[in-house]
């Protein structure tokens, strides 16, 4: 599979996460009670009686177990707000009266855990998409300035990326954010994780950078631009820039998940984004209980989601690398 094929299922399922609120039916933050860790409703096309419909139904409540009811698409329901601007209570699909359809399940307090997935990887994933293209940023940065001019700008820059590559990644996350206030704005967590995220990870992409830079700067196009009068921002913008594409798009396929990974980390040790907004990390701390563990095999769904999306970012980083290595 080439480039492009990857890249749009990437694509769909970052549209799918934004537009969260309507692919889904419900408000990931509305408590349903009675309905605590309901099983997955089952969507129907055949009856009780045997008859085929042509549109799909579910069987109503507990109260009403007798009862179909249509799976109506385009509907009204819960409002929202897609990217935080635009404001809609459309739905794609939904329900009418007491029947209610929980395509994965509910959680402890009764809440949709198809809505909160999909609502979750808003945070989980544009985390660590964020995360990569600030600490790609710092390490692009620092990197080229190391590589570029040598000397006391190169041993300053990665004796502090070696202090950082030397400690335990995961552990210096934790530390950083625990030296930070737990308690804070959802909005505001957010913004932390990936700062803090970016600031524990650049290190690796700034020595990747560095090394590729100091074998750029003395090949002879760069010393024929020099010794035309390039000042050192003209040689670096045109030359040795164009040169960190490949490396910079295969560390960005690499830290995504990886930086996706340190969210759902923080989340479910409670260092992250706190319930009841959901991220796919604290869905998965519900798991720490063991009667969950053992009895609601959907509340994995989560640690399930990230499976599809680390494979299409592995299998892109694979494609990248290769035809940078066809084109060197």
């Amino acid at each position: 599979m080439t480039r492009r094929p990857l890249l749009a299922l990437l694509g769909i399922i970052y549209v799918g996460v934004i537009a969260a609120g309507f692919l889904t039916p419900y408000d990931p933050l509305v408590q349903n009670r009675d309905d605590a860790f309901a099983t997955p409703t089952r969507v129907r096309f055949v009856d009780a009686q045997g008859v085929f419909h042509l549109r799909p139904f579910v069987y109503g409540s507990s109260h009403s177990p007798d009862t179909a009811y249509p799976v109506q698409f385009f509907v009204r329901g819960d409002r929202y707000r897609i990217a935080g601007v635009f404001a809609s209570d459309l739905h794609l699909f939904g329900t009418p009266g007491p029947a209610r359809v929980f395509l994965l399940g509910t959680d402890q307090y009764g809440r949709d855990v198809f809505s909160r997935l999909v609502h979750g990887g808003q945070i989980s994933l544009l985390a660590g998409l964020l995360g990569a293209g600030l600490s790609l940023a710092a390490g692009v940065l620092l990197g080229t300035l190391a590589g570029f001019y040598g000397s006391w700008v190169d041993e300053a820059i990665m004796r502090v990326a070696e202090l950082f590559l030397a400690l335990p990644w995961l552990y210096l996350l934790l530390a950083v954010r625990m030296m930070l206030p737990l308690h804070m704005d959802p909005g505001q967590t957010v913004l932390l994780l990936i700062a803090v995220i970016a600031l524990v990870g650049w290190a690796r992409p700034a020595r990747l950078v560095r090394g590729l830079v100091l074998h750029t700067k003395v090949r002879e196009y760069v010393l024929a631009a020099r010794s035309l009068g390039a000042s050192d921002v003209q040689l670096m913008w045109r030359h040795v820039l164009p040169q960190l594409r490949g490396v910079t798009l295969t560390q960005a396929a690499v830290l995504v998940p990886q930086y996706t990974l340190a969210e759902v980390t923080l989340s479910f040790f409670g260092l992250g984004v706190a319930e009841p907004v959901p991220s796919w990390g604290n869905m998965l701390a519900s798991l720490q209980r063991y009667h969950v563990l053992a009895s609601y095999w959907w509340m994995f769904l989560p640690a399930l989601a990230l499976i599809p999306v680390f494979l299409l970012y592995y299998l892109l980083a694979d494609r990248i690398h290769q035809q940078t290595a066809y084109s060197l």
